[in-house]
């Protein structure tokens, strides 16, 4: 299968996982419901994923590496790091507040170690790259960078992420991010 194709493909089973992921739930959510709506054989999911989980981890790994591609090419071009930030930010809340990481948070019981690894593990140490460039360049002071990256994070998204999880904040437009 040419690589066009299989992206093509990839994307197709993705949406309808996402889809039944905000209908059904992780645990209402099932391979095989994936693969009719998709109009994909289960074993084309089960050959590509694995598993349901490891379809799920996909999804969040696939969020992850556009927030990553940003931060790296972004800081190869060794532009100003609060530029970056201001870059950052928009993405980061349209991402972590949009319904598909809300729908991947819902499942988070079975996918918090995917999370976290593919999510934060992969993006904060670029976190750090960044803030470490702003404060070389005298435009921010800090002592530890992880906590840095700590509080960057908690003063951008804070509670939003889970308020929209529970389901009482609508999801952000462009002008809010």
């Amino acid at each position: 299968m040419r690589a066009e194709t299989r992206t093509h493909r990839q994307e197709q089973i993705e949406g309808a996982a996402y889809k039944l992921l905000e209908q059904k739930g992780f645990a209402g959510t099932s391979m095989q419901g994936i693969a009719r709506l998709a109009k994909a054989s289960n074993e084309t999911l089960y050959s590509w994923y694995g598993d349901k989980q490891g379809l799920f981890k996909a999804l969040v790994a696939r969020n992850a590496a556009d927030v990553k591609s940003l931060l790296e090419e972004e800081l190869d071009a060794q532009r100003d790091a609060l530029g970056i930030l201001g870059l950052l930010g928009p993405g980061l809340l349209s991402l972590l507040l949009g319904p598909r990481a809300i729908a991947l948070n819902r499942a988070a019981g079975a996918l918090g170690q995917a999370l976290s690894q593919a999510g934060r593990e992969s993006v904060a140490p670029l976190l750090v790259q960044v803030l470490e460039r702003a404060k070389a360049a005298g435009q921010l002071s800090f002592e530890l960078s992880d906590q840095a990256v700590a509080l960057y994070l908690d003063l951008l998204v804070g509670d939003l992420q889970i308020r929209r999880v529970i389901g009482v904040l609508p999801p952000p437009d462009d002008a809010f991010c």
